[in-house]
């Protein structure tokens, strides 16, 4: 797949996009996977300094930074993409959705180590999403708006939180990339609280129970 299968690959997917002329003239997302191309063409050719300066100049034009070292597969959307950080080792599997504020930052500071994650396919990366180091996002998984990714995603897994946690395998989305229900996800602060609630609730009326049963009580 090439630069216009990505454009009509955006075109479906986008509910505002009215046609694929309308994605390479007009979206960001499509122009940073443009300028990354060349970059990364710059920089396999052994020439990094007009790799980053590419990159820096498409970073100040369409609010995306992307590494030319980063690998990025087919059909990757980028929604908005304002704010969203691609590092050098990262790596993005094909037909992947990514929205504004995401990072795929790195950790550590050695040179030529992965430091940035790897992205499986059919993968759906909420709003303001953080997922740091050298980890693995599993194919058909979803990680909610907000969430900071520190560890191993399963496949087919949907993570939330601070720090995020799998709420959901093996569901029945096959690929959430594809759905864009990126706001429908389970907030597990919520149902914690929700089940703390019930805990409390369920010994409130064990200790009311155990207050009638004393000697003495009224109910005597």
């Amino acid at each position: 797949m090439g630069l216009l299968s990505d454009a009509r690959s955006i075109a479906e997917r986008d509910p505002a996009a009215r046609n694929v002329l309308e994605v390479i003239l007009l979206y960001p997302g499509f122009r940073a996977l443009f300028d990354h191309k060349i970059a990364s063409f710059f920089l396999r050719h052994k020439m990094p300094f007009i790799a980053r300066w590419i990159s820096q100049c498409s970073s100040r034009r369409t609010g995306i930074e992307i590494h030319p070292g980063a690998k990025i597969g087919n059909g990757l959307f980028i929604d908005h993409g304002h704010g969203i950080v691609i590092g050098e080792t990262a790596e993005i599997g094909d037909f992947c959705t990514i929205y504004h504020q995401v990072t795929l930052g790195g950790t550590g500071v050695k040179r030529h180590e992965k430091r940035h994650p790897t992205i499986g396919n059919n993968v759906l990366i909420g709003a303001g999403a953080k997922i740091l180091g050298p980890i693995t996002v599993g194919d058909n998984s979803m990680i909610g708006s907000g969430s900071i990714v520190l560890s191993d995603v399963p496949a087919n897994s949907t993570v939330a939180g601070l720090k995020a946690r799998v709420i959901k395998t093996d569901g029945e989305r096959v690929a959430p990339s594809m759905s864009l229900e990126h706001a429908k996800i389970i907030d597990p602060i919520a149902q914690d609280i929700a089940s703390l609630r019930e805990q409390i609730k369920a010994l409130s009326e064990k200790v009311a129970e155990l207050e009638k049963e004393k000697p003495g009580s009224n109910n005597q």
